[in-house]
């Protein structure tokens, strides 16, 4: 096997992992093991998978309340994530944040983030910091759509281009902002030419395409850690659920969520790995593993002890006595 084939299915391995986690996460929120709400990213793997390839383990990222993907493809621990679900003791973040905070500050995996586009000023921040310590470490800040038509958005692009910050901000764009399609709520020629107004340079990919986002994303990695300040990438995908778990999206015509799980970015990936001469079977038990490896961590998850009481009281800003 080639290196280049090697890489591809290292790609497939992660895309696959990705989607069995949201698989087990969506199923165990809807059976009720895990509380809270679960908005998974079933669909968009080839985003998160694309762009944290070209990051090394120093960079960081910030994420969204769909971060289940940015998080595993950034090298984040799947089981401790799922523990963090399920609200258990072990978790990413002791089992206090759940599905949309999760964080792995070892992995470079600043958090996820259920205000939308809150994750943007803080990749700026992060971003701020890097410079002064003259780090060579760059941000990935993923927000979808909808973040564009709010405040943090402006701000974040000005700031990242007034000081050139060594930020690539990631546009996932699935079409709909929560329920409703970004085009009827999005003036103007949409998020690239919001960014380049602001003087970041923008770039679009088909965001089902893994390879693809690969490519560009390299290049746009490449100038950021070359010093030519932030960077623009505006993905179209498509997320197959609804926006949360328990969502049928009924807003969407069928044919057209037909015709977008019809362009999986994993079935295209081994189309490509096939005709690279990738035995299907080898591609079957990629697919398996990451099942059976997501489908362990639940298992653990429902096994797993509550946090102590105790545990509540750590984390927490102590600002002395009330009086």
């Amino acid at each position: 096997m080639s290196n280049e084939t090697a890489r591809r299915m290292a790609m497939l391995r992660d895309m696959a992992r990705i989607r069995a986690f949201e698989r087990e996460a969506v199923a165990a929120m809807r059976s009720g093991e895990a509380p809270g709400v679960v908005h998974p990213s079933i669909g968009q793997e080839a985003v998160a998978v694309g762009v944290c390839g070209n990051l090394r383990r120093a960079d960081r990222i910030t994420s969204t309340h769909r971060g289940h993907g940015h998080a595993i493809a950034k090298g984040a621990d799947a089981r401790a994530m799922m523990l963090e679900l399920h609200g258990r003791a072990g978790g990413s973040c002791g089992g206090k944040g759940g599905s949309m905070h999760i964080a792995d500050f070892a992995v470079g995996m600043l958090g996820a983030n259920g205000v939308v586009g809150a994750g943007i000023p803080i990749a700026c921040g992060a971003a701020q910091a890097i410079r002064l310590r003259k780090e060579e470490a760059i941000v990935a800040c993923f927000f979808g759509d909808g973040a564009v038509n709010r405040g943090p958005f402006l701000e974040g692009m000005n700031w990242a281009a007034l000081y050139r910050l060594p930020v690539l901000f990631v546009c996932e764009d699935n079409g709909f902002a929560a329920f409703t399609r970004n085009s009827a709520v999005t003036a103007g020629a949409g998020p690239a030419a919001r960014a380049e107004a602001c003087g970041v340079p923008a770039s679009a990919v088909d965001g089902e395409d893994v390879l693809a986002v690969d490519a560009v994303a390299a290049e746009l990695v490449a100038r950021i850690r070359a010093g030519q300040g932030p960077q623009f990438l505006h993905a179209r995908c498509y997320r197959w659920e609804g926006h949360t778990g328990t969502d049928a999206a009924a807003y969407r015509p069928a044919e057209e969520a037909a015709a977008a799980r019809g362009r999986d970015c994993i079935r295209r990936l081994a189309a490509l790995l096939e005709q690279a001469g990738v035995a299907p079977g080898e591609i079957a038990v990629v697919e398996a593993e990451a099942a059976a490896e997501m489908a362990a961590h639940r298992a653990a998850a429902l096994a797993a002890p509550w946090p102590p009481p105790e545990a509540a009281f750590s984390d927490v800003q102590d600002t002395g006595a009330p009086a």
